[in-house]
């Protein structure tokens, strides 16, 4: 039986005879269906259509994308670090290209992704390096494809080692966590906070795709969550979308700046 995929979102379904009726992803409010209705790809077809390019993204980071864009278009993030890689993120598709350059890179121990949007093909590239799957428990609901390569944890921060931690921020996802990297002196953040365009802001949204704002008390947690933490770069989901320095400062401003707009 076929893997099938959402070409909308690029989340990767379990096994089945035919394409699933719906995605619950794209349903959700945070996302939506594309206007030619509810579109899927076999996992097989993705490499005869698109491949992955690597890019320097930052001492020890390296940045994946498909080409063409496929679904969202995020970048994962490969992060050297104590000698071993953990990826973060993931997009949808994995080919033998990118199983050769990945092991040239040291292979995959850890894989931690920010929220359901960039699950992608998770369980595949699991299998693959043989690494656990690290996401926060509040988002199990999410999960279209699960796996005894999950690894659910509970609280507000979870250790994976050589100075990383998962850090349960909310916000977008109940679950949604983000990437402190204390070695590099960087937080990986992918949708939240977001970097902006001119990338010496960052914002704070509940859905990008629909404009639907986060709450002020939202936006509050969200930077308190962040205060213990120590970090002067700040990578989002998107290339070169890099607050390149004072990143934390640079999240506070902007914290500022998104509760004046709402008159807070």
């Amino acid at each position: 039986m076929d893997t099938y995929v959402c070409t909308t979102c690029g989340m990767q379904y379990s096994p089945s005879p035919e394409p699933p009726l719906r995605c619950p992803i794209c349903e959700d409010e945070r996302q939506f269906i594309g206007h030619a209705g509810q579109q899927w790809i076999p996992f097989a077809d993705l490499p005869g259509r698109y491949h992955n390019v690597f890019f320097d993204e930052g001492p020890g980071l390296w940045g994946i994308i498909t080409e063409p864009k496929f679904a969202i278009g995020q970048r994962a993030l490969l992060v050297q670090a104590g000698g071993r890689n953990i990826l973060w993120d993931c997009v949808s598709l994995l080919d033998r290209d990118t199983v050769d350059m990945v092991r040239a890179l040291g292979g995959i121990s850890a894989i931690a992704i920010s929220h359901p949007h960039y699950y992608a093909s998770m369980i595949e590239w699991s299998r693959v390096f043989d690494a656990p799957i690290y996401i926060h428990a509040d988002d199990r609901e999410w999960v279209q494809r699960g796996g005894p390569e999950i690894c659910f944890w509970e609280g507000e921060t979870y250790s994976l080692g050589d100075g990383i931690t998962l850090i349960r921020v909310g916000a977008h996802f109940v679950g949604f966590q983000v990437l402190h990297w204390e070695g590099a002196g960087a937080l990986l953040t992918g949708d939240l906070p977001q970097v902006c365009a001119d990338r010496r802001w960052v914002s704070f949204m509940y859905s990008y795709p629909n404009l639907i704002p986060v709450s002020a008390s939202t936006v509050r947690g969200l930077v308190a969550a962040l205060e213990p933490w120590s970090f002067r770069k700040l990578y989002g989901a998107w290339r070169r979308f890099t607050v390149q320095s004072d990143a934390k400062n640079a999240v506070r401003a902007s914290a500022e700046r998104y509760l004046r707009a709402l008159g807070e």
